[in-house]
Protein backbone atom coordinates (compact mmCIF):
# COMPACT_ATOMS: atom_id res chain seq x y z
CA UNK A 1 0.00 0.00 0.00
CA UNK A 2 1.37 3.54 -0.96
CA UNK A 3 2.24 5.96 1.79
CA UNK A 4 -0.59 8.25 0.26
CA UNK A 5 -3.13 6.47 2.04
CA UNK A 6 -2.55 7.17 5.48
CA UNK A 7 -5.11 8.64 7.39
CA UNK A 8 -7.67 6.98 5.09
CA UNK A 9 -10.74 4.82 6.73
CA UNK A 10 -9.85 1.20 5.35
CA UNK A 11 -13.59 1.09 3.37
CA UNK A 12 -12.88 4.05 1.04
CA UNK A 13 -9.65 3.15 0.68
CA UNK A 14 -10.81 -0.40 -1.06
CA UNK A 15 -13.78 0.72 -2.59
CA UNK A 16 -10.44 2.72 -4.65
CA UNK A 17 -8.67 0.00 -4.78
CA UNK A 18 -10.83 -2.40 -6.05
CA UNK A 19 -13.41 -0.70 -8.03
CA UNK A 20 -15.25 -3.94 -9.27
CA UNK A 21 -16.39 -4.36 -6.03
CA UNK A 22 -19.44 -2.58 -4.54
CA UNK A 23 -19.13 -0.48 -1.33
CA UNK A 24 -21.54 -2.55 0.53
CA UNK A 25 -19.83 -5.80 -0.85
CA UNK A 26 -16.61 -4.58 0.90
CA UNK A 27 -18.33 -3.61 4.20
CA UNK A 28 -19.34 -7.05 3.92
CA UNK A 29 -16.12 -8.36 3.67
CA UNK A 30 -14.70 -6.35 6.05
CA UNK A 31 -17.55 -7.34 8.86
CA UNK A 32 -17.30 -10.74 7.54
CA UNK A 33 -13.43 -10.95 8.62
CA UNK A 34 -12.34 -11.11 5.01
CA UNK A 35 -9.94 -7.90 5.08
CA UNK A 36 -7.20 -8.25 7.02
CA UNK A 37 -4.33 -5.14 7.82
CA UNK A 38 -0.91 -5.94 8.93
CA UNK A 39 -2.73 -10.00 9.23
CA UNK A 40 -5.17 -8.57 11.90
CA UNK A 41 -8.93 -8.45 11.09
CA UNK A 42 -10.17 -4.81 11.78
CA UNK A 43 -12.81 -2.51 11.19
CA UNK A 44 -14.05 -0.79 8.32
CA UNK A 45 -13.61 2.33 9.96
CA UNK A 46 -10.32 1.49 10.26
CA UNK A 47 -7.69 4.44 9.71
CA UNK A 48 -4.47 3.44 7.77
CA UNK A 49 -0.94 4.64 8.33
CA UNK A 50 0.51 3.65 4.93
CA UNK A 51 2.56 1.22 4.20
CA UNK A 52 0.59 -1.83 5.76
CA UNK A 53 -0.12 -4.68 3.62
CA UNK A 54 -4.29 -5.34 3.29
CA UNK A 55 -4.85 -8.61 2.61
CA UNK A 56 -8.57 -9.46 0.99
CA UNK A 57 -10.25 -12.85 0.38
CA UNK A 58 -13.29 -12.31 -1.83
CA UNK A 59 -15.70 -15.70 -1.20
CA UNK A 60 -17.58 -16.64 -4.38
CA UNK A 61 -20.90 -15.06 -4.75
CA UNK A 62 -23.60 -16.88 -3.75
CA UNK A 63 -26.19 -17.55 -6.47
CA UNK A 64 -28.91 -15.33 -6.73
CA UNK A 65 -31.94 -18.18 -6.43
CA UNK A 66 -32.24 -20.87 -4.03
CA UNK A 67 -32.43 -24.45 -5.75
CA UNK A 68 -34.34 -26.82 -4.08
CA UNK A 69 -32.80 -29.80 -2.02
CA UNK A 70 -34.93 -33.05 -1.32
CA UNK A 71 -33.60 -32.80 2.68
CA UNK A 72 -35.07 -34.76 5.26
CA UNK A 73 -37.14 -32.62 7.74
CA UNK A 74 -37.98 -33.61 10.94
CA UNK A 75 -41.54 -32.05 10.87
CA UNK A 76 -43.58 -30.98 14.04
CA UNK A 77 -46.69 -29.46 12.65
CA UNK A 78 -47.65 -28.31 8.90
CA UNK A 79 -50.80 -26.93 7.79
CA UNK A 80 -51.34 -24.39 4.67
CA UNK A 81 -49.85 -21.53 6.29
CA UNK A 82 -47.32 -22.44 8.71
CA UNK A 83 -44.55 -25.65 9.23
CA UNK A 84 -42.79 -26.17 12.31
CA UNK A 85 -39.43 -28.03 12.79
CA UNK A 86 -37.19 -29.52 14.83
CA UNK A 87 -33.49 -28.68 13.04
CA UNK A 88 -30.93 -30.74 14.01
CA UNK A 89 -27.76 -29.60 15.30
CA UNK A 90 -24.87 -29.16 12.16
CA UNK A 91 -27.53 -27.44 9.69
CA UNK A 92 -27.51 -24.51 8.64
CA UNK A 93 -30.62 -22.06 8.48
CA UNK A 94 -30.18 -20.78 5.22
CA UNK A 95 -27.52 -19.66 2.62
CA UNK A 96 -24.91 -17.96 4.08
CA UNK A 97 -20.80 -16.90 3.53
CA UNK A 98 -19.55 -20.26 2.64
CA UNK A 99 -22.43 -22.28 3.19
CA UNK A 100 -24.53 -22.90 0.01
CA UNK A 101 -26.03 -26.51 -0.37
CA UNK A 102 -27.55 -28.85 3.01
CA UNK A 103 -29.29 -25.72 3.76
CA UNK A 104 -32.73 -25.83 5.81
CA UNK A 105 -34.27 -23.08 3.28
CA UNK A 106 -33.27 -25.12 0.30
CA UNK A 107 -35.37 -28.64 2.22
CA UNK A 108 -38.17 -26.17 2.87
CA UNK A 109 -37.73 -24.92 -0.49
CA UNK A 110 -38.16 -28.76 -2.04
CA UNK A 111 -41.05 -29.82 0.44
CA UNK A 112 -43.22 -26.72 0.38
CA UNK A 113 -42.57 -24.71 -3.17
CA UNK A 114 -45.14 -22.32 -2.71
CA UNK A 115 -42.64 -20.86 0.28
CA UNK A 116 -40.86 -19.44 -2.79
CA UNK A 117 -40.63 -15.73 -2.34
CA UNK A 118 -41.94 -15.53 0.99
CA UNK A 119 -40.00 -13.99 2.85
CA UNK A 120 -36.68 -13.61 0.11
CA UNK A 121 -35.48 -15.34 -2.73
CA UNK A 122 -32.67 -16.93 -0.53
CA UNK A 123 -34.83 -17.40 2.80
CA UNK A 124 -37.88 -19.09 1.90
CA UNK A 125 -40.49 -18.68 4.69
CA UNK A 126 -37.66 -18.01 7.77
CA UNK A 127 -38.66 -15.66 10.39
CA UNK A 128 -36.21 -16.48 13.02
CA UNK A 129 -33.05 -18.50 13.04
CA UNK A 130 -31.10 -20.77 15.09
CA UNK A 131 -26.81 -21.37 14.88
CA UNK A 132 -25.79 -24.14 12.87
CA UNK A 133 -24.67 -25.79 16.00
CA UNK A 134 -28.03 -25.25 17.86
CA UNK A 135 -30.65 -27.79 17.64
CA UNK A 136 -34.79 -27.13 17.77
CA UNK A 137 -38.07 -25.78 17.07
CA UNK A 138 -38.62 -23.34 14.26
CA UNK A 139 -41.93 -21.56 12.65
CA UNK A 140 -41.35 -21.04 8.81
CA UNK A 141 -44.17 -18.96 7.20
CA UNK A 142 -45.82 -20.70 3.74
CA UNK A 143 -47.48 -16.94 2.18
CA UNK A 144 -46.84 -13.97 2.64
CA UNK A 145 -49.53 -13.33 5.05
CA UNK A 146 -48.45 -15.76 7.68
CA UNK A 147 -45.07 -14.43 6.99
CA UNK A 148 -45.94 -10.88 7.96
CA UNK A 149 -47.84 -11.88 10.89
CA UNK A 150 -44.97 -14.05 12.71
CA UNK A 151 -43.03 -11.21 12.08
CA UNK A 152 -44.76 -8.89 14.00
CA UNK A 153 -45.26 -11.50 16.29
CA UNK A 154 -41.57 -12.23 17.11
CA UNK A 155 -41.26 -7.87 16.98
CA UNK A 156 -43.81 -7.46 19.70
CA UNK A 157 -42.43 -10.05 21.51
CA UNK A 158 -45.18 -12.20 21.61
CA UNK A 159 -43.94 -15.37 20.65
CA UNK A 160 -41.96 -17.86 23.62
CA UNK A 161 -39.05 -19.33 22.60
CA UNK A 162 -37.25 -21.53 25.36
CA UNK A 163 -34.26 -23.26 25.67
CA UNK A 164 -32.20 -26.00 27.58
CA UNK A 165 -28.73 -25.12 27.59
CA UNK A 166 -26.14 -27.09 30.00
CA UNK A 167 -23.46 -24.69 30.76
CA UNK A 168 -20.06 -24.76 32.34
CA UNK A 169 -19.54 -23.97 36.43
CA UNK A 170 -22.11 -24.93 38.83
CA UNK A 171 -24.52 -21.32 38.49
CA UNK A 172 -25.20 -20.28 42.07
CA UNK A 173 -28.25 -17.69 41.26
CA UNK A 174 -31.35 -19.61 41.10
CA UNK A 175 -32.70 -17.63 38.23
CA UNK A 176 -32.00 -14.25 36.50
CA UNK A 177 -32.74 -11.53 33.66
CA UNK A 178 -29.62 -10.59 31.61
CA UNK A 179 -30.39 -7.11 30.07
CA UNK A 180 -27.19 -6.65 28.04
CA UNK A 181 -26.83 -4.68 24.29
CA UNK A 182 -24.98 -7.06 21.76
CA UNK A 183 -22.79 -6.39 18.84
CA UNK A 184 -20.05 -7.41 16.85
CA UNK A 185 -16.73 -7.88 18.55
CA UNK A 186 -14.72 -5.65 17.34
CA UNK A 187 -11.45 -7.42 17.78
CA UNK A 188 -12.91 -10.85 16.54
CA UNK A 189 -15.79 -9.79 13.58
CA UNK A 190 -17.33 -13.26 12.90
CA UNK A 191 -18.51 -13.56 16.72
CA UNK A 192 -20.49 -11.21 19.13
CA UNK A 193 -20.02 -9.47 22.65
CA UNK A 194 -21.53 -7.30 24.89
CA UNK A 195 -21.29 -4.21 23.83
CA UNK A 196 -21.62 -0.42 25.61
CA UNK A 197 -24.94 1.21 25.77
CA UNK A 198 -25.16 2.82 22.21
CA UNK A 199 -22.86 0.12 20.52
CA UNK A 200 -25.25 -2.84 20.78
CA UNK A 201 -28.53 -3.44 20.42
CA UNK A 202 -30.56 -4.50 23.08
CA UNK A 203 -30.68 -8.12 24.14
CA UNK A 204 -32.89 -9.73 27.01
CA UNK A 205 -32.74 -13.49 27.84
CA UNK A 206 -34.06 -14.58 31.30
CA UNK A 207 -33.24 -17.68 32.76
CA UNK A 208 -33.36 -20.65 35.34
CA UNK A 209 -31.84 -23.06 37.10
CA UNK A 210 -33.28 -26.75 36.60
CA UNK A 211 -30.30 -29.22 37.84
CA UNK A 212 -26.85 -28.79 38.64
CA UNK A 213 -23.74 -31.42 39.06
CA UNK A 214 -20.56 -30.63 39.94
CA UNK A 215 -19.10 -29.15 36.88
CA UNK A 216 -21.88 -28.23 35.09
CA UNK A 217 -25.57 -26.83 35.77
CA UNK A 218 -28.42 -27.63 33.33
CA UNK A 219 -30.55 -24.05 32.73
CA UNK A 220 -33.89 -22.96 30.98
CA UNK A 221 -33.79 -20.22 28.88
CA UNK A 222 -36.52 -17.43 27.29
CA UNK A 223 -35.67 -14.74 25.11
CA UNK A 224 -37.55 -11.33 25.30
CA UNK A 225 -35.23 -10.24 22.22
CA UNK A 226 -33.89 -12.55 19.02
CA UNK A 227 -30.23 -11.50 18.69
CA UNK A 228 -27.48 -13.31 16.82
CA UNK A 229 -25.83 -15.64 19.40
CA UNK A 230 -27.68 -13.60 22.14
CA UNK A 231 -28.32 -16.61 24.63
CA UNK A 232 -24.41 -17.95 23.91
CA UNK A 233 -22.95 -14.26 24.58
CA UNK A 234 -25.21 -13.64 27.30
CA UNK A 235 -24.65 -17.51 29.55
CA UNK A 236 -20.58 -16.63 28.80
CA UNK A 237 -20.78 -13.23 30.19
CA UNK A 238 -21.48 -14.63 33.21
CA UNK A 239 -19.05 -17.02 33.22
CA UNK A 240 -20.85 -20.09 31.83
CA UNK A 241 -20.54 -20.52 28.65
CA UNK A 242 -22.71 -23.34 27.06
CA UNK A 243 -20.65 -26.74 26.55
CA UNK A 244 -19.27 -27.66 23.16
CA UNK A 245 -19.33 -23.76 22.19
CA UNK A 246 -15.72 -23.09 20.76
CA UNK A 247 -16.33 -19.26 20.40
CA UNK A 248 -17.46 -18.17 23.59
CA UNK A 249 -16.03 -20.98 25.99
CA UNK A 250 -12.44 -21.15 25.20
CA UNK A 251 -10.16 -22.14 27.71
CA UNK A 252 -12.55 -24.71 29.16
CA UNK A 253 -11.90 -28.39 29.76
CA UNK A 254 -12.52 -30.81 27.16
CA UNK A 255 -16.33 -32.18 27.75
CA UNK A 256 -16.72 -36.19 28.46
CA UNK A 257 -18.99 -36.45 25.99
CA UNK A 258 -19.00 -35.08 22.71
CA UNK A 259 -22.14 -33.23 22.07
CA UNK A 260 -21.59 -32.85 18.54
CA UNK A 261 -22.47 -28.55 18.42
CA UNK A 262 -23.38 -26.75 21.63
CA UNK A 263 -25.12 -28.03 23.75
CA UNK A 264 -28.04 -25.19 23.69
CA UNK A 265 -31.44 -26.65 21.92
CA UNK A 266 -34.94 -24.72 21.17
CA UNK A 267 -37.31 -26.91 23.49
CA UNK A 268 -40.22 -24.94 23.15
CA UNK A 269 -42.04 -22.44 21.23
CA UNK A 270 -45.48 -20.94 21.51
CA UNK A 271 -47.05 -18.32 18.98
CA UNK A 272 -50.51 -17.54 17.80
CA UNK A 273 -51.82 -19.00 13.94
CA UNK A 274 -51.67 -16.14 11.89
CA UNK A 275 -54.59 -17.12 9.83
CA UNK A 276 -56.93 -19.33 12.80
CA UNK A 277 -55.50 -17.12 15.80
CA UNK A 278 -55.63 -19.84 17.64
CA UNK A 279 -52.59 -20.28 20.42
CA UNK A 280 -50.06 -22.94 19.02
CA UNK A 281 -47.69 -24.30 21.60
CA UNK A 282 -44.58 -27.05 20.69
CA UNK A 283 -42.35 -28.83 22.29
CA UNK A 284 -39.58 -30.76 21.22
CA UNK A 285 -37.63 -33.19 23.71
CA UNK A 286 -33.58 -33.25 23.83
CA UNK A 287 -31.84 -34.81 21.03
CA UNK A 288 -29.82 -37.58 21.80
CA UNK A 289 -26.69 -36.10 21.95
CA UNK A 290 -27.48 -33.78 24.49
CA UNK A 291 -29.85 -36.33 26.52
CA UNK A 292 -26.34 -38.42 26.55
CA UNK A 293 -24.59 -35.90 28.03
CA UNK A 294 -26.68 -35.22 30.47
CA UNK A 295 -27.57 -38.69 31.61
CA UNK A 296 -23.80 -38.83 32.03
CA UNK A 297 -23.87 -35.92 34.54
CA UNK A 298 -26.62 -37.97 36.24
CA UNK A 299 -24.91 -40.58 36.49
CA UNK A 300 -21.45 -39.17 37.76
CA UNK A 301 -23.28 -37.23 40.43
Amino acid sequence: MEDAAAGMRLDRWLVLAVPDLSRARIQGLIDDGHVRVGGAVTKPAHRLRGGETVDIEIPPTPAQELEPEPIALAIVHEDEHVLVVDKPAGMVVHPGAGVSRGTLAAGVLAHAPETAGVGGQRRPGIVHRLDKGTSGLLVLAKTTLAYHALVAQLGAREVTREYLAIVHGRLARPEGRIDAPIGRDPHHRQRMAIRPLGQGRRAVTRFAVLERFGDFTLVRCRLETGRTHQIRVHLASLGHPVAGDAAYGQGRPRLPIDVEGVALHAARLVFVHPATQERMEFSAPLPPRIARFLSHLRDSG
